[in-house]
């Protein structure tokens, strides 16, 4: 990760740390920045070798990079559907329950008793 700093502004930072900080307290401060950025490395790298021992063999055939949350990009998945073809959307129900299905029943029982033809009774005060 480079976080977008480039050599200018790395020099940019080194300047200004030198007259804040001083030629005197810099090497201190360099050094303490040194130790950091190692022992972060460390931990890294320590997280790493854990993962792989808890999870096996599986752990090295994982796609890290479908796993990446910056790849969901809203402009990226809005461009996407966009340009894709038509196909039907994909819709998700919800697990159904012993009363959904009861009603179901109950339903398509009194379907069937007006399949021939017989006109359903209307209430004209219910609506």
């Amino acid at each position: 990760m480079s976080f977008g700093l480039t050599f200018d502004k790395l020099l940019i930072i080194g300047i200004l740390a030198v007259f804040l900080l001083g030629p005197d307290r810099l090497p201190y401060y360099a050094s303490q920045l040194a130790r950091l950025v190692r022992s972060l490395r460390d931990m890294a790298n320590g997280a790493k070798n854990r993962m792989r021992e808890e999870m096996g063999p599986d752990f090295d055939e994982i796609d890290w990079k479908q796993l990446d949350p910056r790849q969901y990009d809203p402009r990226r998945i809005i461009r996407d559907a966009l340009t894709e073809d038509e196909s039907p959307p994909v819709t998700v129900r919800p697990p159904r329950s012993a009363a959904y299905a009861e009603r179901q029943a109950a339903l398509t029982e009194r379907q069937r008793q007006f399949a021939d033809g017989e006109k359903a009774p209307f209430d004209s005060e219910a609506t």
